[in-house]
């Protein structure tokens, strides 16, 4: 046996899932499972959609890279909690609160960060007052959903009803939020540091970052360095790092931000297992440090020896 494989042991890549976000997980999980191999770690597959999650006991730690509802939502941690399996990143709750939009934004509310004003709607719902409340343009989210999954944005009354039936199809929780016009950012923190911010700039055909701008397009242009003062930097590095925390986020995620006309930070979203494929920002924003993609899942996993 390795040194490298005494002091990790047997290691359970998680990928797949049953979520919307399914294709995306293979990918990643793949890129981290190769990864992991190269730097000698006995790391093996584990799709919970074809293997019962009982057979993780056979296992010392496990990597989790299944994104969206099943994986980034607290079930398969509790799993692991009660297996008494170390694994990385988030915890249970924290996990469910991140997958939440609507309760990530509360606590941020109440914890004094930006985030910009929302709705949730329904099919009862009056989307005079909604438009009045916000303001056009506002975007459409489900809830429970991540990788722009469902999202639709909205300009004009009548798309309203198309764009609530967009966001059914994928979750009965449906918001509306204000849209924010302006310069889109991401910020991947790596234990207790905040990596160098990431300007997204997706093709000027498309509303704003969507699945097929994350994953598909090869258009999508990622600024490192962001184009932000270091002042302006270092401040959206600092609130992301407060909004990670402050949703019991732990170990390895992102903080998707906007920047206005007027030049204010709104916090979007927190991801609590983003995308490891070759599209994917938290690679590059760990390159931009000097981690090799291989150093950075190997330093992802060793936080499970803590």
């Amino acid at each position: 046996m390795t040194q490298v494989q005494e002091k990790f042991g047997k290691v359970a890549v998680l990928f797949g899932g049953k979520s919307a976000e399914r294709q995306v997980s293979l990918n990643s999980g793949q890129a981290v499972l190769d990864a992991l191999l190269r730097s000698g770690v006995d790391a093996e597959a584990f799709d919970p959609l074809t293997t019962s999650v009982t057979e993780l006991t056979k296992y010392d730690r496990a990597f989790i890279v299944l994104h969206g509802r099943g994986g980034e939502d607290g079930q398969i941690q509790g799993v692991l909690e009660w297996l008494n399996i170390p694994y990385t990143g988030t915890g249970v709750q924290g996990s469910a609160i991140g997958m939440d939009k609507v309760k990530t934004k509360q606590i941020w509310q109440g914890s004094d960060l930006p985030t910009a004003p929302y709705r949730l709607i329904s099919g009862q719902s009056d989307f005079a007052q909604v438009a009045q409340d916000l303001s056009f343009p506002v975007i459409i989210k489900p809830v429970h959903e991540g990788s722009s999954i469902g999202m639709s944005k909205v300009e004009k009354l009548q798309d309203f009803d198309h764009a609530l039936s967009k966001a059914c199809a994928h979750d009965s929780i449906v918001m509306a939020e204000k849209w924010i016009t302006g310069r889109e950012f991401t910020v991947v923190i790596l234990g207790d540091e905040a990596l160098p911010v990431i300007r997204l700039q997706p093709p000027e055909d498309v509303a704003f970052y969507d699945y097929d701008a994350k994953y598909k397009r090869n258009d999508t242009t990622y600024g490192i360095p962001s184009g932000l003062s270091e002042q302006e930097e270092k401040t959206l590095q600092q609130l992301a790092l407060r909004a990670f925390q402050a949703v019991g986020a732990s170990g390895w995620g992102r903080i998707d931000a906007m920047q206005d006309e007027q030049g204010k930070f709104w916090l979007l979203e927190v991801n609590t297992v983003p995308g490891m494929t070759d599209h994917s920002l938290v690679p590059k924003a760990a390159q931009a440090v000097g981690y090799s993609f291989d150093q950075l899942c190997l330093t992802i996993l060793a936080q499970t020896l803590n």
